[in-house]
């Protein structure tokens, strides 16, 4: 599996997606519904603010690779998209409700444990118990079309590890080689000077740049101690 996406592709594939389930008597969705589906404050992370004319760039691109496409009903005065991307007649992905449940669920949020998977995506479709998810998770690692998510290292202080999709590179995971090749770019994409508005840093880039500021912090807390320690005036002896 090699498809690749940037962050704002991510978003608005990840919003069309979401809408069709959540919101099918609205979907496909108006540029403006789009818009505010990948600005929106629930369910989102990183937070974007793109405009009507960033949503309106990235749509075309993806309709360019034929993942999305304007699909207007009958007497509609507006043009509204919908994806081709899978689980549709145009494309050969079909993934299960709870599968296609955890891939959005992790387009829209980024990397999360089973747990947190268990209780965001669960909106989208039923997961009986923590069982399923992992079941679901190992299955989409496995499949015959490719492998779909990926494993990451586990971070300090967490019990469990978190997945990630596999439509972006990731520096590290427990799955596969961490100095993996990374796919080459799309020819022409990003050009558009809007294009990565809100998305600046890759999610390995902004995992390394957290993981930075808790070194500095921790670090900073020690010099506060240890000066606080020095500062105390002696036991009597």
């Amino acid at each position: 599996m090699n498809i690749a996406f940037s962050a704002n592709e991510l978003r608005v594939l990840g919003c069309l997606i979401e809408k069709s389930i959540t919101t099918p008597d609205q979907y496909p969705l108006s540029l403006n519904a789009l818009t505010l589906a990948c600005n929106q404050k629930s369910n989102r992370d990183p937070m974007m603010e793109l405009s009507d004319s960033d949503v309106q760039w990235v749509v075309d691109a993806l309709a360019r690779k034929h993942f999305v496409m304007e699909k207007s009903g009958f007497g509609s005065r507006v043009p509204k998209y919908q994806q081709r991307f899978c689980n549709t007649d145009y494309g050969a992905l079909k993934f299960s409700p709870q599968e296609l449940a955890i891939l959005c669920e992790l387009m829209l949020r980024g990397p999360q444990t089973p747990g947190e998977l268990r209780t965001r995506a669960s909106r989208m479709a039923p997961f009986a118990d923590a069982a399923v998810v992992e079941a679901t998770l190992a299955g989409l690692q496995d499949r015959a079309d490719g492998s779909f998510v990926v494993r990451l290292p586990r971070e300090p202080g967490r019990r469990d590890s978190r997945y990630a999709h596999r439509f972006a590179e990731y520096a590290e995971s427990v799955d596969a080689p961490a100095d993996a090749p990374a796919p080459a770019p799309t020819p022409g994409e990003n050009r558009h000077p809007s294009a990565n508005v809100g998305s600046t840093h890759s999610p390995a880039a902004r995992g390394e740049a957290e993981w930075l500021q808790r070194i500095q912090d921790l670090e900073a807390r020690v010099s506060a101690l240890e000066q606080m320690l020095a500062a105390r005036p002696a036991d009597p002896a």
